[in-house]
């Protein structure tokens, strides 16, 4: 058996509460900042969930894979928008 990622059982060991909050400041913060600033957040926490949902992809089940890949499209056409 292989060891797990160090990575990985890292970042298992976060608290979920405090995963939540640190995400929805984010998204608070990049969306009410304006222009770049606000896109550079949003890509930011873009860039996160991208990060996690590659990480996890195999042990996902398929509704959990499409409600990730929606949420990081609208995300991404808030950066669009944002950037524009």
């Amino acid at each position: 058996m292989t060891t797990p990622d160090p990575f990985l059982r890292r970042l298992a060991r976060v608290n979920p509460t405090i995963a939540f909050i640190v995400a929805l400041v984010l998204l608070m913060a990049g969306l009410f900042l304006p222009g770049v600033v606000g896109a550079l957040l949003l890509a930011g926490l873009a860039a996160g969930l991208a990060a996690l949902t590659f990480t996890t992809w195999p042990v996902q089940s398929p509704i959990t894979r499409l409600v990730r890949v929606v949420l990081l499209t609208l995300l991404m056409v808030a950066v669009v928008s944002k950037a524009l």
